[in-house]
């Protein structure tokens, strides 16, 4: 989403930087390119409703109100030339009816509508595919995870296998030894008796 905030954003900037740079324009042009420059601007203030109203969808805040602020006052700044040059092409107003009355101003400006709306949905969709690539990605990289934690696991089995064989057979060879003693004790305490019965016999 914040890509997409960003790509209106800066749609919206280069768009008001137009309009300023024509509003120059028609301070000194000639009538007929006075009247066609304010047709581009009324249509370029349209798109710029419209990228304010798509920001409005994705991103409520603070600066979505600076922007329309500022778009207001490029309005007036418009509306103030053409008054000054005495030749006003529709009237700019709050709720930005620019008199487009005949039946081909009224096509012409449903078709820039219709092309602003594609490009809205394919600039979607472009961030969608990039979404879709990132948790492609990241899923990747989980399993990735998965099978090291897997591994690790595996291998702690093992340890355990081990050490487990390894106490068996330590429990085993104390076994061992705790037999060969019994019957190291047992073998002396036989000699001694037999020694003393011995000494017993000798002296009787």
């Amino acid at each position: 989403m914040a890509t997409l905030v960003q790509s209106y954003e800066q749609q919206y900037s280069v768009l008001t930087a137009d309009i300023t740079a024509k509003i120059g324009r028609l301070k000194n042009g000639t009538a007929e390119n006075r009247e066609q420059l304010s047709r581009e601007i009324q249509s370029n203030f349209e798109e710029a409703n419209d990228l304010l109203e798509q920001l409005e969808l994705e991103a409520r805040g603070p600066r979505v109100a600076a922007y329309r602020a500022e778009l207001q006052r490029v309005k007036q700044q418009f509306k103030t030339t053409l008054g000054t040059n005495g030749h006003l092409v529709g009237e700019v107003s709050e709720s930005e009816d620019w008199g487009a009355g005949d039946e081909r101003r009224q096509l012409l400006d449903n078709s820039e509508r219709l092309e602003r709306g594609g490009r809205v949905l394919s600039e979607g969709y472009r961030v969608l595919l990039e979404t879709e690539q990132v948790g492609a990605a990241v899923l990747q990289d989980l399993s990735v995870q998965r099978e090291t934690i897997q591994r690790s696991r595996a291998r702690l089995r093992e340890t355990d296998e081990e050490l487990d064989r390894s106490w068996r057979v330590a429990a085993g060879m104390s076994a061992r030894a705790l037999r060969h003693r019994a019957l190291l004790l047992a073998a002396l305490g036989a000699l001694a008796l037999l020694t003393g019965l011995a000494l017993y016999l000798a002296l009787s």
